[in-house]
């Protein structure tokens, strides 16, 4: 693969079995990345390695619920002994939970479903990054949040999502700062509308159309996934090497207006 920007690098990247994880996979790799594929979908998952392989890219699958402490923990040494170190580490992972209705008829589960796997599991694989790039004195973390991490979204059936991913985005500047002097940098993107299956199930559910989705962004469109994962491989760069607490909006310029 073409190399340069990740050369010699270790990524990790969770929910990687589709969309803009896999996507991202793909990108780091072609950057020059080793991407160990995490995800609780197995089939998926390597079917993205087998996409990474066919490309000419080097990677490996690890099962992993980002729920799970154990799972979390073991997923990334998993990472470090296949690769021998975890330079990259790309907490994508999460979930779609509408359905419940407006904000006051919000389930209780609905509410914990989104914020386990959109903010707790993120928590919990920033802890094991963290303490691995400790050990090695050097990482880079992206966190994957959403434009609904930096302005609410005028769709019903989202608060809770919207809350989580807020919370992402603070984690992202917390860890930011207590980490800035052990040469780990953590930063998230806050994509806009990207056409992926999560996307699609929105819209096969009602809650909104291609077309009005696409209206919120003055460009005009959807992002590709990949589109996310060029951002993504630049913030784990040492191109972006005094950028870190940054939540990165890749939207079009929807949170521009």
């Amino acid at each position: 693969m073409a190399g340069s920007l990740l050369d010699g690098r270790t990524a990790l990247i969770t929910g990687a079995a589709s969309g803009i994880g896999a996507a991202t996979a793909l990108v780091l790799a072609r950057h020059g990345a080793k991407v160990v594929i995490a995800d609780i979908n197995e089939e998926g998952g390597r079917r993205t390695v087998a996409a990474v392989e066919k490309a000419g890219g080097e990677a490996d699958f690890v099962w992993a619920d980002v729920r799970q402490a154990d799972a979390v923990r073991d997923m990334v040494a998993f990472t470090v002994r296949r690769f021998g170190r975890l330079d990259c580490a790309v907490n994508n992972a999460g979930v779609d939970t509408a359905g419940d209705g407006r904000f006051h008829e919000v389930s209780e589960e609905s509410w914990d479903a989104s914020f386990e796997v959109n903010l707790k599991g993120v928590w919990w694989c920033m802890k094991y990054e963290l303490a691995q790039m400790l050990e090695q004195g050097s990482g880079a973390i992206v966190n994957v949040a959403s434009v609904a991490g930096l302005v609410g979204i005028e769709a019903p059936l989202v608060s809770p999502y919207i809350a989580a991913k807020h919370g992402v985005v603070g984690l992202t500047k917390a860890a930011a700062l207590e980490y800035a002097t052990s040469g780990i940098r953590v930063n998230a993107v806050c994509p806009g509308a990207v056409r992926t299956e999560m996307v699609d199930g929105l819209i096969a559910q009602g809650i909104m159309t291609l077309e009005q989705t696409a209206a919120y962004h003055p460009l005009g469109r959807y992002a590709n996934p990949s589109e996310i994962g060029e951002a993504i491989a630049w913030l784990c760069s040492d191109a972006a090497s005094f950028v870190t607490g940054l939540p990165m909006a890749v939207d079009g310029a929807m949170t521009a207006r």
